[in-house]
């Protein structure tokens, strides 16, 4: 998953984390699960620039039976 983030502040984002929250979706559309990662930002931001950072999402494959797929829906990110 590749997230763009863009510091529109005035000073420089030095440190953060990124939580990526992964739905495990059944075959009828019903969500069994949200599985969570997180991982450090892709540092500095400076003020007024841009930013991405690419993340594996990864779920054991016991967790995904036949007919059910996942989507990561949620991003949560804290910075200081």
């Amino acid at each position: 998953m590749t997230v763009e983030f863009r510091n529109s502040g005035g000073t420089a984002v030095r440190s953060g984390t990124i939580t990526l929250g992964t739905h495990i979706i059944g075959a009828l559309g019903v969500d069994w699960a949200t599985i969570t990662s997180t991982r450090p930002l892709p540092v500095p931001v400076a003020p007024g620039s841009r930013r991405s950072g690419t993340w594996t999402v990864c779920v054991d494959d016991w967790r995904v039976p036949l007919g059910m797929h996942v989507e990561t829906r949620i991003v949560t990110v804290a910075w200081s």
